[in-house]
């Protein structure tokens, strides 16, 4: 049948991931995301990414249009067959022939392209006027990891970091060129950086080949950056670490990273913390605890400890019968939070140490005191005990 198109035989709908509802906004929203995605410019010109294009444009074609959509939604695809050529149905009026204003079927093909290029060059596709030319795109990022101590998560700190980055160069400003020359605009895109390839009746826009979408031609290159405009330096950036940083924690440093192309601006250094262990504190968040061995004598009699804090040195009573394992708090004396909002806390666990050699007096009065103390002197090992006998006796 002469104009016949092969149309997808998914829902439209489906295709573009909209509902049947869909405004004409987010039907155009819907297809400009999949173009993106699926543009030759993006997957160096995969046949399965191609096919999906034309597939996603004809699908736009349809429903951009409010005649289009309704025929479809009331015939489906179907009627998509009898789109071309003199003949159609009545009904199908808005869908002529393909070939422009003057060609065969004469109702002019309008291009989903249109408004894929009017969000990307601010004008209606690749023959507006100037012509198209390479968008500003942002720099790249760096990153760069930095190693803190406990104290220094604590407190905030200062740090110079080292990083290696892409540069414009100095002897040629960043044209490519050697001095006294300047590059040439390339003649086979003209200046564009981009080439444009037909597809039946759409045309397919790639980068050029022969200037790297570059746009430009570079006879003679500066011999310090071989022609590629940026050389790469070493440099160091000061940078304030705030107070309560975790590992994990990133932090951005706006413009530090490399420079962009076409005018757009410079790339971030983002910096990722790990803060070290630590000899005498273990993090939880932003609490800290410190485990703090005391002789069963203080365990027993109760005594005032000197504690490390991350300040330094604080007091801590701790009640006789202290058990080993026994957690104290000691309010705001860990990490603060990041955000502001609280102060972190100092767990100290009591870890009770029996003495492993003995003099002979020593042995002595601890036999003493063991003849002389009674169950009620150890009421864990007294219940253990108790439990003990239960078992025994229900067996």
């Amino acid at each position: 049948m002469s104009g016949y198109k092969t149309m997808p035989q998914q829902d439209y709908y489906e295709i573009l991931g909209v509902k049947r509802d869909a405004t004409p906004d987010e039907i155009r929203k819907a297809y400009l995301k999949l173009a993106h995605k699926y543009h030759p410019d993006r997957t160096g010109g995969d046949k399965v990414a191609e096919d999906k294009l034309k597939e996603i444009n004809q699908v736009y074609d349809t429903l951009k249009n409010p005649e289009k959509r309704a025929q479809y939604d009331r015939f489906g695809a179907a009627g998509e067959q009898f789109a071309g050529g003199g003949g159609g149905f009545e009904g199908f009026g808005g869908f002529g022939g393909f070939g422009g204003g003057g060609g065969p079927g004469g109702g002019g093909f309008e291009s989903p392209f249109e408004d894929f290029f009017d969000v990307l060059f601010g004008r209606g596709g690749p023959g507006g006027a100037g012509g198209r030319r390479r968008a500003a795109t942002p720099g790249n990022d760096l990153e760069v990891r930095v190693a803190v101590t406990l104290r220094e998560a604590a407190f905030g700190t200062k740090k110079t970091v080292k990083i290696a980055r892409q540069e414009m160069c100095s002897e040629c400003g960043g044209s490519g060129a050697a001095p006294g020359t300047q590059p040439q605009t390339c003649p086979d895109c003209g200046g564009t950086g981009q080439v444009r390839r037909a597809q039946g009746f759409f045309s397919i826009s790639q980068s050029c080949a022969k200037c790297r979408g570059t746009g430009r031609i570079v006879s003679k290159p500066c011999a310090r950056c071989n022609g590629l405009g940026r050389v790469r330096v070493q440099r160091e950036i000061n940078v304030d670490l705030p107070a309560g940083v975790d590992t994990g924690s990133r932090l951005r440093v706006a413009g530090e990273g490399e420079p962009g192309d076409g005018g757009g601006p410079r790339g971030d250094l983002y910096i990722y913390i790990e803060v070290l262990p630590d000899e005498i504190f273990i993090r939880e968040g932003n609490d800290v605890i410190c485990e703090v061995p005391i002789s069963f004598v203080q365990a027993a009699l109760g005594a005032t400890l000197r504690v490390p804090t991350l300040r330094g040195e604080a007091e801590l009573k701790i009640p006789p019968g202290t058990q080993s394992g026994q957690l104290f708090r000691m309010r705001n004396q860990g990490v603060p939070d990041l955000r502001g909002y609280r102060q972190g806390d100092e767990i100290v666990k009591i870890q009770v140490e029996t003495p492993t050699k003995l003099t002979r007096e020593q042995r002595d009065l601890l036999e003493k005191f063991q003849a002389a103390t009674d169950h009620q002197a150890y009421p864990l090992q007294h219940r253990f005990q108790e439990k003990l006998k239960n078992v025994r006796s229900s067996e």
